[in-house]
């Protein structure tokens, strides 16, 4: 009996559930209860806020490359501002390189299984931590201004240095770093994103020096220390500084870098210096080192002398450098909208000359002078691409891939994907770079937004370009995945799984749905690049980006972000029927009675009102004293009569046939019924084909589903006769099932009356009449 009351129970509590169950739910709700509140440091605009507040660190580095050994040592001076309202006791390093640290976490909390079939590489992966003993940082010293050593902890990735007394607001501490770590084959393993590549044939290495300094962690409003481990997947957030750089390396090496070059004048020849201040008015590139000459110097018998190569950056968040004895170099400038100069420049060996030495410096170029366009004016004074066979961004330096055939020759194909990734690349500039992000925490807030301006590089470049990524359409075979495998865009870096689709391709897809299709061009150009303009050289959160453009725009997009990018739910708009409508010219509407039976309450006093009179309150209008009586004498509890209503409709005015001619015989009235089956709300997009042959493109905005995220009917009214009709036509919206997108018109429309105007005569419950007692 207890099991059956149970049963009973639940089964009535699920039917109650249905039962309440609102059509209206909550996704044109605000995002109040999911962003973080306002607070002095942002606004609730989503600008910083009056207290805003960031730290700054400046290094000296002083770094020499054993080409032999593959090995790099270093020492660097470091000087933090605590520009914050806090104290601080420590700060928190960030060891880069001991990514490559076998027993380290990031090896071993991913999952794997066996197949049926398995290639060499993927069972060498499942230890390949076991062979991860010869890499990571070598922290040789750590010691104050005065050489005093500086007590610290190393924890995989991050490094605490405990300061020998609190650093308060306003100040700064100095302190050295003597470090050395084996740099890795990237191409062979056990991979990175710097190290080196080996070519076999000529002997010969091109050294990508990235993620390779010991550098502070941002220390912000938002999170504190973001000390969060580096996995190699998400990452990173870094602090703007000052940097002055020199590399010890063998005198046969081109070394390409973040900033300007102190003494290119002792480095180069005369006649590679001529160069050089040749192509500072160019108006195409200009080879510092020519292809003849990098192809002599990869064949030289390797010189055991030395050069340093000095270089000084400004207000830069990382540096970075490549170097080779296969580098050909060239340059041209680009001037920004204010007039400022930023030389373009490429280095790559003889194996990309066929691709590079025609494309890529241009392609720098095209990419400052669109991503300017739509953001800010590229404030540094180089941009650099360097093919290393790979793709990973820094400040004003990016390593790209784009190699020919060993006979020179090479795909339109091949061209356009090495293009790409030079605009993505270059872009990073931007994103992350100028408009600094957390990327360990948030990977769409850089490859997302880059991914977006991205495509309008390069439909500015080619606007016949085939984009993998940003057009609607692109990002709905992954919309149509299980829902098991969709992830939220607003889900941690190192957590996601389709990490290209979700950090890359959906949240470029969104912005470009907002772009064409809910805000239009104009007010999202001027928002995005207000959310540019404000947090240029700054942290922003999503928070930040989301309120902005709604600040900047006017436009309400909470539901947006709150379906788009905290939730997973595809866009699936179904038109389900059609119904044709007409004026019937030959009837007119005659008069009807409608008879209801209803259930009619008696009146009642509430409790307020009856201790209202009771206390004696004085009321301004007099009370009737009928009704006094029959509140008096009112039982709440007494059970109300059925009573009937009758109410007949009169046609008072009608339209004479001409009239309704004149009037209505060109109307064609369509109602169309909608229903939300993805879950995603998103405008309602018709194309209307005429009978004549014309048509119409229509656009309903999103706002129709607000009152019923379910379904909605809608009727339209048209001069012409319909002959067919199709939903999202252009495929804007990201619809993931088009055969729900068309129904056929009816060979025939269904005649309605019309009127004029009528008047309404009734004849009313007398217990609903207020003076007569019941």
């Amino acid at each position: 009996m207890k099991y059956l009351s149970l049963l009973t129970f639940l089964l009535l509590s699920t039917s109650l559930t249905a039962q309440v169950k609102s059509n209206h739910g909550n996704k044109f709700e605000q995002l109040e209860n999911i962003l973080p509140d306002p607070t002095p440091y942002r606004g609730v605009d989503g600008a910083p806020g009056p207290e805003y507040w960031q730290q700054r660190c400046d290094y000296k580095i002083d770094c020499t490359l054993d080409v032999d050994d593959q090995r790099l040592h270093g020492v660097e001076t470091i000087t933090y501002h605590n520009d914050s309202p806090h104290k601080l006791g420590y700060l928190w390093l960030q060891l880069d390189e001991n990514q490559h640290v076998g027993h380290n976490d990031m090896h071993h909390f991913n999952g794997s299984n066996m197949e049926e079939v398995m290639d060499e590489r993927a069972l060498y992966m499942m230890e390949q931590w076991k062979d991860l003993t010869q890499y990571g940082h070598n922290i040789e010293a750590i010691t104050d201004e005065s050489g005093k050593p500086l007590d610290y902890v190393i924890n995989q990735t991050m490094m605490k240095v405990n300061l020998p007394k609190k650093l308060l607001p306003g100040e700064d501490f100095s302190f050295n770093v003597k470090w050395n770590y084996k740099l890795v084959n990237r191409i062979k393993g056990p991979w990175g994103r710097g190290g080196y590549e080996y070519f076999e044939k000529d002997d010969n290495y091109i050294f990508t020096i990235s993620q390779w300094y010991p550098r502070l962690c941002v220390y912000s409003d938002v999170t504190g220390w973001q000390n969060k481990q580096f996995t190699g997947r998400g990452e990173f957030a870094l602090t703007f500084g000052d940097f002055e750089v020199k590399m010890t390396l063998p005198d046969d090496y081109v070394v390409g870098s973040t900033g300007e070059c102190q003494n290119y004048e002792q480095l180069l020849t005369k006649a590679q210096f001529d160069r050089w201040k040749k192509a500072q008015t160019a108006g195409a590139p200009v080879e510092i080192v020519t292809l003849d000459e990098a192809v002599k110097n990869e064949k030289s018998r390797h010189s055991k002398k030395q050069k340093t190569w000095h270089y000084k950056a400004e207000n830069v968040r990382d540096f970075a450098w490549g170097a080779s004895r296969k580098f050909v170099w060239d340059a041209m400038p680009h001037f920004n909208e204010n007039g400022q100069k930023a030389m373009c420049m490429s280095y790559y060996g003889k194996e990309a000359y066929p691709i590079y030495s025609r494309y890529s410096t241009r392609a720098v170029a095209h990419t400052l002078k669109t991503y300017s366009q739509y953001s800010i004016p590229y404030p540094y004074p180089i941009a650099i691409s360097v093919e290393a066979d790979n793709g990973m961004e820094y400040p004003m330096i990016c390593f790209n891939f784009g190699r020919a055939e060993e006979d020179g020759t090479y795909t339109e194909g091949n061209k356009l994907g090495a293009i790409g990734v030079i605009i993505h690349e270059v872009g990073h500039n931007y994103f992350p770079m100028i408009i600094n992000s957390d990327e360990r925490q948030w990977s769409w807030m850089d490859e997302g937004l880059n991914t977006f301006i991205q495509t309008l590089a390069q439909a500015e470049f080619d606007n016949n370009w085939n984009l993998r990524r940003g057009p609607a359409p692109t990002i709905v075979p992954y919309m149509k995945s299980n829902p098991d495998e969709l992830e939220p865009i607003m889900t941690n870096s190192d957590n996601i799984v389709e990490f290209g689709m979700n950090a890359y391709a959906k949240p470029a897809a969104g912005l470009t749905i907002l772009r064409e299709t809910i805000m239009g061009r104009e007010l999202f150009d001027a928002a995005f690049k207000e959310y540019c303009q404000r947090w240029a050289f700054k942290h922003p959160s999503p928070a930040d980006f989301f309120r902005t453009m709604e600040d900047a725009s006017g436009v309400d997009l909470d539901w947006f972000w709150r379906g788009w990018f905290y939730e997973i739910e595809p866009v699936d708009i179904s038109l389900d029927s059609i119904a044709w409508l007409k004026v019937d010219m030959e009837n007119n509407p005659k008069p009807k009675e409608i008879v209801n039976t209803n259930k009619v309450e008696k009146p009642f006093q509430d409790i307020s009102k009856i201790r209202n009179r009771e206390s004696g309150m004085q009321f301004s209008v007099e009370a009737d004293p009928d009704l006094v009586d029959f509140y008096t004498t009112y039982r709440p509890w007494e059970t109300a009569d059925s009573v009937q209503k009758t109410t007949t409709v009169m046609y008072d005015e009608v339209f004479s046939k001409k009239e309704k001619q004149d009037k209505f015989g060109n109307k064609n009235y369509y109602e169309l019924r909608f229903s939300n089956k993805g879950g995603m709300v998103m405008p309602i997009i018709l194309e209307w084909t005429f009978a004549d042959g014309t048509t119409e493109i229509e656009r309903i905005p999103a706002e129709i589903w607000r009152k019923d995220e379910n379904k909605v009917t809608k009727v339209f009214v048209k001069d012409k006769q319909v002959k067919s009709l199709r939903l999202d036509p252009f495929r804007e919206t990201a619809d993931i099932d088009e055969k729900n997108n068309t129904k056929p018109i009816p060979a025939k429309p269904t005649l309605f009356q019309v009127y004029e105007k009528s008047k309404e005569e009734e004849v009313k419950n007398p217990m609903q009449r207020a003076k007569i007692k019941p």
